[in-house]
């Protein structure tokens, strides 16, 4: 019963946010002219690659949310390395967090977090970039390629692209129809995998680790594939600084964790292959470690106080927004998947 019920927590918890990711995402397709997302992060080159950093990072997103909204970036013509960026970039921070931050963990973290995510960022696209040709990095994706014609030449012109209503229908039916279907897959194991981890991975088996290297590269490997958002894993964090982890292994935690998961890691391997998804998986391993290792010299050399807030683990309120939010993404999930056995289904009978 624990297992199901932090299923249902975290399903709860991440859908106003994944419905927003959809929403971002699908206005993204049909309001934002193609050229325009070309012009800045269509191309393999280190300044869209930053850019897509810096926009990335205030947005309100967490690491299932911004699935979506960075799959919409890339059909819409954003390159390998610049998606990866914005990707890294937009769960890992955010200004909700790091206000939290500043409450739970002091000015520093407040300050060192929003800083480390944006060069994680930054590091990861490059990666991406150099991995690959920048022809591999900027082709269109298949999915893109198989759009209708009509839809291309609304993306591509801002003058050509009807009324209003008729944009924010198109864009509602994409964001839940085929970008929903698409990712419920990836975002459903991922789910499942984030409970389990947070019913049977125990508080004391990530303290027993100490607080050096070990214990970032645990920190790193329990927070990669785990569903958590940047906001969530604030007080966790400090709960973990207050038994005893250093700040660096701490700061690896809030890196890692909200930065990826399985659903994440799933739809990268889908949208853009193996090679990125590998250079995906080193840049944050490798650049959250090291972040930690520089953030635990900072504070030793210029002998900053980190506040110790002993706080409980992070408790999702049942609001009415979250759960209306869970209410219609699983019937919009459900509304999906009757709609694609109907098909198959009378496509076996015709």
């Amino acid at each position: 019963m624990n297992f199901l019920n932090n299923f249902i927590i975290l399903f709860v918890e991440s859908a106003p946010w994944l419905l927003l990711g959809l929403l971002i995402a699908g206005l993204m397709k049909w309001f934002v002219p193609m050229t325009l997302l070309q012009k800045h992060m269509g191309n393999n080159k280190v300044s869209s690659i930053i850019k897509a950093a810096i926009i990335g990072a205030p947005l309100p997103l967490c690491s299932c949310g911004v699935i979506p909204a960075a799959i919409g970036l890339r059909r819409s013509g954003a390159s390998k390395s610049s998606t990866i960026s914005f990707l890294v970039a937009t769960p890992e921070t955010g200004v909700d967090s790091i206000s939290v931050s500043y409450a739970l963990l002091g000015p520093f973290f407040a300050i060192i977090r929003p800083i480390s995510a944006i060069l994680t960022a930054i590091y990861a696209g490059l990666l991406v970039k150099f991995s690959m040709s920048d022809k591999q990095s900027t082709e269109i994706p298949p999915a893109a390629q198989k759009a209708p014609c009509c839809h291309k030449s609304v993306a591509a012109d801002p003058h050509k692209r009807g009324k209003f209503s008729e944009l924010l229908f198109n864009a509602l039916e994409f964001a839940s129809g085929k970008l929903l279907i698409d990712i419920t897959k990836w975002l459903l194991i991922g789910l499942l995998l984030a409970a389990a981890i947070k019913t049977w991975v125990a508080t004391d088996f990530l303290l027993q680790w100490g607080d050096g290297l070990l214990a970032m590269i645990v920190m790193a490997l329990i927070g990669i594939p785990m569903y958590i958002c940047a906001t969530a894993s604030t007080p966790i964090a400090a709960g973990f600084l207050a038994a005893g982890l250093s700040p660096g292994a701490i700061l690896v935690f809030m890196l890692a964790g909200p930065a990826t998961n399985i659903a994440t890691m799933g739809m990268i391997r889908q949208e853009m292959g193996n090679r990125v998804l590998i250079a995906y998986l080193v840049s944050l391993f490798t650049a959250s470690i090291s972040l930690g290792y520089l953030t635990n010299w900072l504070i030793s050399m210029m002998k900053i106080n980190i506040p110790l807030v002993a706080a409980n683990a992070h408790t999702m309120e049942a609001s009415g927004i979250y759960l209306a939010s869970a209410l219609l993404l699983a019937g919009l999930m459900l509304r999906n998947l009757f709609t694609q056995f109907y098909r198959v289904k009378a496509g076996t009978s015709a």
